[in-house]
C-alpha cells in the first residue's frame, strides 16, 4: 500500500505528541512492506528530503512572507504541502491512502481528496475544545470547526483512546462506526541498555533525594501547577523529595512564580526542555513519575515511564484514566486535587513492594498492549476500509451517472417517437 502520511510535525522536529506517534507508526509500517510517504513542515537547518530507513521524508518551508497570525501561517504552510503533494504524485504516482494528522493539514488532505480522488483517514489527536475547556474566541472557533470539516471529509476517523471517541461524537455528531479506537505506542526498546547513571542524577538532585518527575509541556491542560501545589504536602510526609520539571512552554514564568511563592525553590528544579538519550537517564533516575494533566486523550509520556520501570501517579481522566488501574499498574489521583496527588506520591515513596509490583504488572502491560507491530497492523485496516468504503462510493457513482445516462437516452427516445407520431398525425390532417 503507498501511504502519504501528512503532519506538521516530524523529528527531529517535536511540539508535542504528533512527532512521536507519526515516526513509530511509519517506520513500523514501513517494516511491514508498505510505502510510506511523509511530508512535513522544514524547521532550522534539516534536509528538505530525508530517507529515514525507508520511510520518504520530504520537508517544506512555509512562504517567505511574514504571516498575521497562526492561522495564516498554518494555511500558508497548506499551500506549499498542497505543491510537494502533486509533485510526488506526478513523478510517482498516485498514493493510496492520505493519513492525515489533526486539523494543521486538514486543508492539503481535503484538496489531495478532491483532485485525485484518494481516501483520507484522519488521526485527531486532541481537539481544541478539549484543550481549552470549552471554545471561547474566533480562533479556538476556527479551529473547531476545521477540525470537523476534516472529519466530515474522512473516510475513517481514528482517535487514540475511548474517551476522544466519546469527545468527537459529542463535538461533532460523526457515526459510531467512523470512529477507530486505536492506542498509541512506545517503543519496545527504548530503554535497551539504558542504566541507572547516578553521575547524571546528581544534576538534578542528591543522593538522599527521591526525585519526583514531570515530564511535557509546561501548559495549563498538563495539570503541572496541580503537582507544584501538592508538594508541600509531600515534604511535609517525605522531606528528602524532590521534584524535577522537563518541560518548556508558556507557564514557565508563571510556574517559577508560583514555586518562589510558596517557598519551596530549594526542592523544585526546573531542567528544561529534554531530548535524546537525556530523557532516557531521567527516566531511569526518577523515583516517582507524576502526570497530573486536566486534559489528555492518551498520554504517551505514561507508557515511557511504566517502560522504564518507573512507577507513575495520573490524574483520573481522559486517555490515562484508561491506562493505568488504580494500585493495580499504577496510582490515580482525582483530576486537579493537590491534596490526592501528594497522598498518591506518598504512598509510592513509603511502600517499597507496592511500588515493585505496579512496576511489574505496567511493564507487562504495556509490553502487551502498546507495541507499534500490533498498532500498525490495526491502522492498516482501518486503511482498508477507508479504500473499500472510497471504491464503494465510486462505483455507486458510477451506478447513478450510467443509471442517468440511460434515463436521459430513454427520455430522448420516446420524445423522438412521440415527435414522429406528431408529425404522422399532422401528414393525415394535412392529406
Amino acid at each position: 500500500m503507498k501511504i502519504l502520511m501528512l503532519t506538521w510535525e516530524y523529528p527531529p522536529r517535536v511540539v508535542g505528541g504528533i512527532s512521536r506517534v507519526v515516526y513509530d507508526l511509519s517506520r513500523t509500517l514501513r517494516k511491514d512492506g508498505h510505502d510510506v510517504t511523509v511530508i512535513t513542515y522544514r524547521d532550522g537547518n534539516t534536509p528538505y528530503f530525508e530517507d529515514d530507513k525507508g520511510v520518504k521524508v520530504y520537508r517544506v518551508d512555509n512562504y517567505m512572507i511574514n504571516p498575521n497570525n497562526f492561522i495564516d501561517w498554518v494555511m500558508q504552510l497548506n499551500f506549499n504541502m498542497i505543491a510537494k503533494a502533486n509533485e510526488i504524485m506526478r513523478e510517482q504516482g498516485l498514493f493510496d491512502v492520505i493519513h492525515a494528522h489533526d486539523w494543521l493539514v486538514a486543508y492539503t488532505a481535503k484538496n489531495l481528496k478532491n483532485s485525485y480522488n484518494i481516501p483520507i483517514v484522519a488521526t485527531i489527536h486532541a481537539t481544541e475544545a478539549g484543550r481549552n475547556s470549552g471554545i471561547h474566541d474566533e480562533q479556538q472557533r476556527y479551529i473547531n470547526d476545521t477540525e470537523w470539516m476534516l472529519t466530515y471529509e474522512s473516510a475513517e476517523v481514528v482517535v487514540n483512546s475511548n474517551y476522544m471517541k466519546g469527545e468527537l461524537q459529542r463535538l461533532f455528531g460523526l457515526p459510531y462506526e467512523k470512529i477507530n479506537v486505536v492506542p498509541n505506542g512506545v517503543n519496545l526498546n527504548l530503554f535497551n541498555g539504558i542504566e541507572k547513571d547516578y553521575t547524571f542524577r546528581r544534576k538534578y538532585a542528591m543522593d538522599n533525594e527521591k526525585i519526583i518527575l514531570f515530564m511535557g509541556r509546561l501548559v495549563y491542560e498538563k495539570g503541572i501547577q496541580h503537582l507544584i501545589s501538592a508538594m508541600p504536602k509531600v515534604l511535609s510526609g517525605y522531606h528528602d523529595s524532590k521534584l524535577v520539571i522537563c518541560g518548556r512552554g508558556g507557564m514557565l514564568d508563571e510556574l517559577k512564580q508560583q514555586v518562589d511563592a510558596m517557598g519551596i525553590s530549594n526542592k523544585v528544579y526546573f531542567a528544561g526542555y529534554m531530548g535524546g538519550k537525556d530523557v532516557q537517564k531521567i527516566y531511569k533516575v526518577a523515583d516517582v513519575s507524576v502526570f497530573p494533566s486536566t486534559y489528555e486523550p492518551f498520554g504517551i509520556v505514561a507508557l515511557e515511564a511504566m517502560l522504564s520501570e518507573n512507577p507513575i501517579v495520573v490524574s483520573d481522566i481522559g486517555g490515562l484514566n484508561e491506562i493505568v488501574e488504580h494500585r493495580v499498574n499504577g496510582m490515580k489521583a482525582y483530576c486537579g486535587n493537590p491534596n490526592s496527588i501528594a497522598d498518591s506520591i506518598l504512598e509510592l515513596l513509603y511502600d517499597h513492594k507496592l511500588c515493585n509490583d505496579i512496576v511489574k504488572r505496567a511493564k507487562n502491560k504495556v509490553r502487551n498492549e502498546y507495541n507499534w507491530s500490533k498498532i500498525a497492523q490495526d491502522t492498516h485496516f482501518t486503511y482498508q476500509k477507508a479504500i473499500c468504503q472510497s471504491m464503494a462510493e465510486k462505483q455507486k457513482r458510477q451506478l447513478e451517472q450510467e443509471r442517468a445516462r440511460r434515463t436521459k437516452k430513454t427520455r430522448k427516445t420516446e420524445n423522438e417517437i412521440t415527435n414522429l407520431l406528431n408529425f404522422k398525425k399532422q401528414r393525415q390532417a394535412y392529406a
